[in-house]
């Protein structure tokens, strides 16, 4: 994976090219998650807790679970690498 910055600008970069939303929004909330075990275990210095909410033509046709895992999948190469957890809200164009 290439480094363009933050995970934050990485992930904004990936979820755009491959999604081409019209809406997308990403908190990190990291912080509010840093006493947590498994961003303790992972050494990650913040970025490891996102939330992220997503309106794409790419979701319209796909079930609820599979919105989730294509956004997961899409960020494998980031949870291999520190990403610990996102909060998903994912809606298509045509199908909220």
């Amino acid at each position: 994976m290439t480094d363009t910055g933050t995970r934050r600008n990485r992930i904004a970069a990936l979820l755009e090219r491959e999604l081409h939303p019209s809406r997308i929004e990403i908190q990190d909330d990291s912080a509010r998650h840093a006493h947590h075990a498994g961003a303790r275990a992972l050494g990650a210095e913040g970025e490891t807790h996102f939330n992220i909410a997503i309106t794409s033509a790419k979701f319209d046709g796909l079930s609820r679970i599979a919105r989730h895992r294509l956004v997961n999948d899409l960020l494998a190469g980031e949870f291999r690498t520190g990403l610990h957890a996102l909060s998903l809200v994912l809606h298509g164009e045509k199908t909220p």
